[in-house]
């Protein structure tokens, strides 16, 4: 078995119980259903053989089993019409049981596949929230979307709807089989001859479905991902009155959907026609044979008739088995797909000599650090600098110059390539993840907020959520008073991402969530960039509680805010290209002069401010 197969096996080892109920259900199942057309045996003897004109016994397996089971309880050879009403009778027993089985088993199967359904939906995004961000740097949004909704959904279809059918298909094949053997096995041998010939048919499709679904997956996930940019940058579209490029592109991708999902169509389409061309050919080789053996009196008729029957109900379960190769097709390679994010490194984890940290006692160095996004030029090339505890560090320079880098190796988002960082001596690597992230707090200019409540939004990722907490971090935040002003108070919903509220709300609520959770460091990305001269002034008095005796990182375009920082570190393509205090950098000749004068020279305002 190929480690596809005993992979998606495993996600069933929990629920085996149903399905083994379920199978027994379904083999019951299959027996009763066949019953249905062996009763059609004693009906037709009645009704046209026994009854009405004498007969020629013919010595067969179902002759000497109807004889042991329904001519005990129906006397054939009295009364016609009473030996028919017994045999209608014993038939609606017989579908009744049948009917409960049938809802015994698709019932199990539901629960079954719902439970599959969420242990591999839960196992993706366990594993998802578990990648570095390089990983959501590499892999388009849309693609990890389309993963947990509609490839787990085909996943299911194969192994539960698919799987299950095929079983099914099997065990009603085998039920028709042993009852047509008993009737003849000269008939069974004849109903047979359709049979390798569609199996031969499917062979060759089911390595070009496989290529064929492999892309049009992969062109769902390209749709999918184009949705949710346009989405999310919705506001940019519309400012660059830029919706037909926004149409033309989507339709392109829709259009290339549509070609290759009709091109694996037009293959797995070609099962219906041939297979009842084949069902066809069979029938008529049936029929003309089965008259000869029934003039020959190797068959009565009524028995011919009850063949019939039962050779019509196993056709349906062969073509669901001749087709199975073909339809399992989307199945697999969404389960392929899902894998490979399964199997996708965790590239940063704990070690197994982790030791924990819960505060910061002296100081964090940068240690000759370097790091690369990518193979090329380096976003850090040996960065050393040290930040006593309780001190004010600002990262200042050009877009692209390492800034954000710098603070996003402090919390092992990335990995660094050479150097180390420590906080008091020890390794960060050599610290637990959730310790290390524990001690940090982020304030950034992308506020990110949850499509919930304003308490629970504040509550993120913090052990106290007691009501009396969460105000006083909110009046520190200077939340307070908005947040009261709201529809329902701490229990209004802000939307998704925040847009209910204003860009000044969303931040002072993210500043709240900070101080709620008290971290010994700080990091300021851009926290009041994005906001005008009124909020902003609002969120600095916030600011100033939140940074009081904590270690705090700066990253800031405008200088006006970094001012008052311990130590300013001047960043330019990756390296430290100056280092001092605001009064120090503006009386050198260098970069954060040459910043200084762009922003100020023509406002009037001092240095000193």
């Amino acid at each position: 078995m190929v480690p596809l197969y005993k992979r998606i096996l495993s996600y069933l080892a929990p629920h085996s119980r149903l399905i083994f109920v379920a199978i027994v259900a379904t083999a019951i199942f299959a027996v009763l259903d066949a019953t249905v057309y062996v009763l059609l045996i004693p009906f037709m003897e009645t009704l046209f053989v026994r009854g009405l004109t004498a007969s020629t016994p013919v010595d067969s397996g179902m002759a000497r089993l109807l004889d042991a089971t329904v001519y005990r309880w129906v006397d054939v050879g009295g009364n016609p019409l009473s030996a028919i009403g017994s045999i209608i009778v014993l038939i609606l027993l017989v579908f009744a049981a049948k009917n409960l089985f049938h809802f015994l088993r698709v019932y199990l199967l539901a629960r079954a596949e719902q439970g599959f359904n969420r242990d591999v939906r839960n196992s993706v995004y366990s594993r998802l929230v578990d990648l570095d961000l390089g990983f959501f740097g590499r892999v388009r949004t849309g693609q990890i979307v389309s993963r947990l909704t509609t490839e787990v959904e085909q996943v299911r279809t194969l192994v539960i709807s698919e799987f299950s059918s095929v079983v099914s298909a099997m065990l009603e094949f085998s039920a028709a089989l042993v009852a047509m053997l008993l009737i003849s096995w000269k008939l069974t041998t004849a109903a047979f001859l359709v049979i390798p010939a569609a199996m031969v048919f499917w062979g060759p499709l089911v390595k070009v479905l496989r290529r064929r679904d492999r892309r049009v997956q992969h062109l769902g996930g390209e749709v999918n991902a184009h949705i949710l940019e346009t989405l999310s940058g919705i506001r940019l579209v519309k400012s660059a009155s830029a919706e037909s490029r926004e149409r033309e592109r989507f339709e392109k991708l829709t259009g290339d959907y549509f070609y290759q999902f009709m091109r694996a169509e037009f293959t797995r389409a070609l099962a219906a026609p041939v297979t009842e061309m084949l069902a066809a050919t069979g029938t008529v080789v049936l029929l003309w044979y089965g008259a000869r053996l029934v003039i020959e009196g190797d068959v009565t008729g009524a028995q011919f008739v009850g063949f019939l029957g039962l050779s019509m109900k196993l056709y349906s379960p062969v073509k669901r088995i001749a087709k199975f190769p073909a339809t399992a097709q989307p199945g697999l390679v969404a389960a392929e797909r899902i894998f490979e994010f399964l199997d996708a490194p965790v590239e940063i984890r704990d070690s197994p000599e982790a030791a924990s940290l819960k505060s910061i006692e002296r100081e964090i160095s940068f240690e000759n650090v370097s790091f690369s996004y990518r193979d090329g030029d380096p976003a850090i090339d040996r960065v050393s600098f040290c930040v006593p505890k309780a001190s004010m560090l600002a990262l200042v320079g050009p877009s692209g110059s390492g800034k954000s880098t710098i603070v996003d190796l402090l919390g092992r988002f990335f990995e660094v390539a050479d150097g180390r960082i420590t906080i008091d001596g020890i390794d960060i690597r050599s610290i637990r993840l959730a310790d290390l992230r524990a001690l940090i707090g982020i304030v950034s200019q992308e506020t990110v907020l949850f499509h919930d409540t304003v308490f629970a939004n504040i509550a993120y990722g913090s052990t106290d959520t007691e009501q009396r907490s969460i105000e006083a971090a909110a009046r520190a935040a200077h939340a307070h008073e908005f947040i009261c002003g709201l529809p329902n108070g701490y229990k209004t919903f802000v939307g998704e991402r925040g847009f209910q509220l204003s860009g000044g709300q969303r931040q002072r609520i993210a500043i709240a969530r900070a101080l709620l959770r008290d971290p010994p460091i700080l990091i300021l990305d851009e926290a009041t960039s994005a906001l005008d001269t009124g909020s902003e002034r609002v969120i600095q008095g916030a600011i100033k509680k939140l940074v009081d005796g904590r270690t705090v990182f700066v990253i800031a375009h405008r200088l006006s805010t970094v001012q008052s920082a311990d130590q300013i570190l001047v960043m330019d393509k990756g390296r430290i290209v100056g280092r001092g205090t605001h009064a120090s950098l503006v009386a050198e000749s260098g970069l954060y002069r040459q910043l200084y004068e762009l922003q100020f020279q023509d406002t009037g305002i001092s240095g000193n401010l």
